[in-house]
């Protein structure tokens, strides 16, 4: 399941101040390597005690180039989603506010029926292949008894389960929060453990209009987020907007987390707001795309209900469990409206006291809180068996240092170990583990690809992933790219002395061309 844009360097290239990745990831001489390869500007990193993994135990038999290609050809992925809110109410006393949206897992890939293979060869059980979980809160005291236990159903394409009945208490003094997966089978082999995204924790919605020093509450333009409807304030008719088959419906069982866009400003005045435009606001038009199949409401006037009256006159920020109500900006008085499972078009009534308000229906008022979909894809094809998975690797980010034969990689994440290399598409990299935060390789050069040295006209782009040495892979989002350098193509050669000594000469004027160029790009 791809949930972000692959962020992609090319070897050689100059990071922009313009580059989404931010000033953090902006290459500056202070945060380079020179082109003998010595660290300049950064004394942690000359700290001695890094982890080099052993060149012989590089990688195993299985492990090659051409079982890599394979992977890569035909993707045998396995995959865990877990979907959830960014913000949870916290329970007080004998309460229990259960998380709303709840918490969902999604197992998807083909990988999933090749472990059940596997199991099935060994000579176990039906029974005790079958996959079972637990999900409760990150640091919480107590057993897996203390989590919610998931059953698995089988869909069209995956295994879904929901974790309905979590709460975090008052005797949690914590102000953020993640949650904690851990899939097994029957049989008692375990798969692994996954969090969550970070989960805020609030005492209530707040009424007041936001200011900056919470933005964190405010919901952004290409933010995610679900609608819930909740008819007399009644627990058991919450009803979630998802998509089904295509089509609009109202679920009691599943929710769908959709990609909110603003339009257009439908205000000109959002007085100390104006500087936020990608915070969405009251009479902002926006609209909902499913971030699964990419199906999308019509344009729409989003608008702040009080006491079940949709306000024409509000343009304050949106916020976490706002009630809200959706307009259609193409149909006058027209709104977005549940019916049992049905989602359909209520025609509101206008004040006859408050021009700026209309009445709407139960089914027209709708909860809005901002989601997130945490993605771990790994392979198994090439393990000897099936093994635990955690810990998952993840990679947050991309940092690289020189160009042309000196490029070295740094990757930046979490749960890193001497245990993983890195790889450019089916090539290993020289990898070195710093610490559990980070790795550093070198990238390997074009030719490696390409055959033989060519000036590259045409940008070349590889997946990264990192592969554990029992074989387990860790697919990223992330790729990188080989840029062309800026150099004039080579004449063709015409006889075969000609061409060795073209080539000999090619090669000196890339060495050539690189230093400088290299030392140029150290000095800007």
């Amino acid at each position: 399941m791809a949930l972000d844009t692959p962020r992609s360097f090319g070897k050689g290239d100059r990071l922009l101040p313009g580059d989404p990745l931010g000033a953090s990831y902006l290459y500056t001489p202070e945060t380079s390597l020179t082109h003998l390869g010595d660290f300049q500007g950064r004394p942690e990193t000359q700290q001695p005690g890094w982890d080099r993994v052993e060149q012989s135990c590089s990688s195993l038999p299985r492990v090659t180039r051409e079982s890599v290609r394979q992977y890569l050809q035909f993707r045998p992925d396995q995959s865990v989603l877990i979907l959830h809110a960014k913000v949870a109410q916290k329970s007080y006393g004998n309460e229990k506010r259960f998380f709303c949206p709840p918490p969902c897992v999604y197992l998807c890939g083909p990988g999933w029926n090749l472990r059940q293979e596997h199991l099935k060869g060994s000579g176990l059980s039906e029974s005790s292949h079958h996959l079972c979980g637990y999900m409760g809160l990150d640091s919480s005291p107590g057993s897996q008894a203390d989590g919610f236990k998931l059953s698995f159903e089988e869909q069209t394409d995956k295994m879904f389960a929901c974790a309905k009945t979590l709460y975090i208490s008052d005797t949690d003094k914590r102000k953020h929060f993640r949650l904690l997966l851990r899939l097994f089978h029957n049989g008692g082999q375990q798969i692994g453990s996954f969090q969550s995204g970070l989960i805020k924790v609030i005492s209530k919605p707040s009424q007041k209009r936001q200011s900056m020093k919470n933005a964190d509450l405010c919901i952004s333009s290409g933010s995610r987020v679900s609608l819930f409807n909740r008819l007399r304030s009644q627990t058991v008719s919450t009803r979630y907007l998802a998509v089904e088959g295509g089509a609009f419906v109202a679920s009691a069982r599943q929710w769908t987390a959709f990609t909110v866009i603003l339009v257009e400003e439908q205000q000109a005045d959002h007085s100390d707001y104006s500087v936020c435009e990608s915070y969405i606001c009251y009479g902002c038009v926006v609209q909902l795309v499913c971030t699964d199949s990419g199906v999308a409401l019509p344009p729409m006037v989003i608008r702040k209900v009080n006491k079940q009256h949709a306000c024409l006159d509000v343009d304050e920020p949106v916020s976490q469990l706002h009630k809200c109500a959706l307009q259609f900006r193409d149909s006058k008085h027209m709104y977005l409206c549940l019916s049992n499972e049905k989602i359909l078009q209520y025609q509101a009534s206008p004040c006859p006291k408050e021009s700026s308000r209309e009445l709407l229906n139960d089914g027209s008022c709708w909860t809005i809180i901002g989601t997130e979909i945490m993605e771990y894809t790994f392979s198994e094809s090439l393990t000897c068996r099936p093994s635990t998975i955690s810990p998952v690797p993840v990679i947050n980010g991309l940092e690289l240092n020189g160009g042309g034969h000196v490029a070295m990689l740094e990757l930046h994440g979490d749960n890193f170990s001497p245990h993983l290399k890195v790889w450019f598409g089916n090539m290993e990299a020289e990898t070195m583990f710093r610490s559990p935060r980070s790795l550093l390789c070198v990238v390997p050069d074009i030719s490696v690809f390409s055959g033989e040295w060519r000036w590259l006209r045409q940008p070349f782009t590889v997946p990264l992933s990192l592969i554990r040495l029992d074989g387990l892979i860790y697919r990223s989002a992330f790729v990188f790219t080989y840029t062309p350098e800026h150099s004039p193509s080579p004449q063709p050669c015409v006889t075969t002395e000609r061409a060795a000594s073209s080539d000999t000469l090619i090669d000196t004027i890339h060495q050539e061309f690189t230093r400088t160029n290299f030392h140029l790009f150290m000095q800007s």
